[in-house]
């Protein structure tokens, strides 16, 4: 790691990792971890899910999920692209 540039420490359900990343992505970066923290809590305490991993997993998944759906609303052929491949 760049000992100029040292990485950022993020919170995930309350452990912190340490991320580099460039210095003029650092507010971004952070703002997605904390969405990120924000889905994987609210998966935690909804109960049906346990464990870190599968926490984050189904976050993943959500989220990607919303993705395909803002690039459907975009270009409705978007998904049709992903699905055939």
């Amino acid at each position: 790691m760049d000992e100029a540039n040292p990485p950022i420490k993020v919170s995930l359900l309350g452990k912190e990792y340490p991320i580099s990343c460039p210095r003029d992505e650092e507010h971004d970066l952070l703002l997605a971890a904390r969405y990120l923290d924000e889905r994987m809590r609210a998966i935690r305490d909804n109960g049906r899910v346990i464990g870190t991993e599968r926490v984050a997993v189904m976050a993943a998944l959500n989220i990607a999920h919303e993705l395909m759906q803002a690039r459907n609303k975009s270009t409705p052929s978007h998904q049709d692209t992903i699905v055939n491949e």
